[in-house]
């Protein structure tokens, strides 16, 4: 299983940036999916969750109503919509997806699988 995660840069306060999670080996579509990110010197940090029906979504309290999460299965897609970026945003974002749980979960452990990450860069 590989997660290939892009769509990273630098972006103006008040920006948008859609962050995209390519996964290749993953069976069937029923894994839940997850946004995480880290910022120098910070600890990791839940960001957005997705079910594994598709139909629920879960946020961390700092995105929560400028972040989306979505995925597309026929190609093998997850997406991170982020809307009125903020430089307290900037962090390396990881996508993860996980086959043991089925509700969306911020518990890192609840992820079998990680991408290598994608810069996120807010200016003020």
């Amino acid at each position: 299983v590989q997660l290939q995660a892009s769509g990273g840069g630098l972006v103006q306060a008040g920006g948008s940036l859609r962050l995209s999670c390519a996964a290749s080996g993953l069976t069937g579509s029923g894994q839940i999916m997850g946004w995480f990110r880290q910022a120098p010197g910070k600890e990791r940090e839940f960001v957005a969750a997705l079910s594994g029906s598709g139909r629920t979504t879960y946020y961390g309290d700092s995105v929560r109503g400028r972040f989306a999460i979505f995925r597309d299965n026929t190609k093998n897609t997850v997406y991170l919509q982020m809307n009125s970026l903020k430089p307290e945003d900037t962090a390396v974002y990881f996508c993860a997806a996980g086959y043991r749980v089925f509700s969306a979960s911020r518990l890192p452990g609840d992820y079998d699988y990680w991408g290598q990450g994608t810069l996120v860069t807010v200016s003020s």
